[in-house]
């Protein structure tokens, strides 16, 4: 069986201090390098309008383009080099939904779970999400491409707000998992519907409520590279030892340390390191 992970490819523009450098983003990218040393049936199904971008992969095999118009670009500004928790993010939002057209014709016969990645609210129309559920598998999401609207315009990008999302409600019914981080959590309130909400807040560490709350602790880094994909690299960790069925602290745990060793190296995870 198969573990199916979607959602867009990016073009990032990394800005640190006065240092600029480009590349391949998203966070079914940095997921599938996790994927592809912990659970390694996985299939990775991107929607972007430069196929270029899939040759960055860990295996181009493993990976189903849904080609569109557009690509999502990114700008994350770390103005602090020495403080990368805070960073500034600017995009060009782009409308690439993923369809259920696009799914049906590619979708493997049999699947383990799906994770959903949305960028912005265009990624994932609710009739898409509400065809992935109709497979009765776990669905584990990321919750910040729901919330993310266009603040001020910068050049040719926007600014990245948070904004209520009328059918929010309705797309997480029936999500087994969501993830966020403490201001996203913040921001939606308590009044949410899901099995299990998994929270971060970079060096101070995670939560995870479901029955109960379980506080995770950061593992500490003495050398921190790149924190860019680090939360990506945390919920695929955790997914991966969720679908092997480890306990939530387990699970927790050893996220914990897969994003402390990313953010060691520049780039997404590398297992061979």
């Amino acid at each position: 069986m198969t573990l199916v992970i979607i959602g867009p490819v990016t073009q990032d523009i990394i800005r640190i201090g006065g240092d600029e450098s480009y590349k391949v983003g998203g966070a079914t990218y940095y997921q599938s390098f996790v994927f592809e040393e912990f659970y390694g049936d996985y299939l990775a199904i991107v929607n972007c309008g430069d196929e270029s971008l899939l040759n960055d992969f860990p295996d181009l095999s493993k990976v189903r383009p849904i080609l569109k118009d557009n690509t999502h670009f990114f700008i994350n500004s770390y103005p602090y080099p020495d403080n990368l928790n805070i960073r500034h993010q600017s995009s060009n939002f782009a409308d690439i939904p993923v369809l259920k057209s696009d799914l049906e014709e590619i979708l493997p016969d049999e699947i383990d779970g799906f994770v959903l990645n949305p960028l912005n609210r265009h990624d994932f129309p609710p009739e898409t999400v509400e065809y992935l559920k109709s497979f009765n598998v776990p669905v584990f999401m990321s919750l910040q491409g729901f919330l993310r609207t266009e603040g001020n315009q910068v050049n040719d990008n926007y600014e990245i707000e948070l904004c209520k999302f009328d059918e929010l409600s309705t797309i997480l019914n029936g999500v087994d998992v969501i993830f966020l981080d403490e201001a996203e959590k913040n921001f939606i309130g308590s009044n949410v519907d899901v099995d299990e909400m998994v929270i971060t807040d970079g060096s101070n560490g995670s939560r995870i409520v479901g029955d109960g709350e379980i506080k995770v602790d950061a593992v500490k880094c003495e050398n921190v590279v790149d924190t860019t994909g680090c939360g990506d690299t945390y919920m695929a960790a955790y997914i991966s030892q969720k679908l092997l069925m480890k306990s939530s602290r387990t699970a927790g745990n050893f996220a914990s340390r897969i994003a402390s060793e990313k953010i060691n190296n520049y780039g997404p995870y590398n297992f061979n390191k």
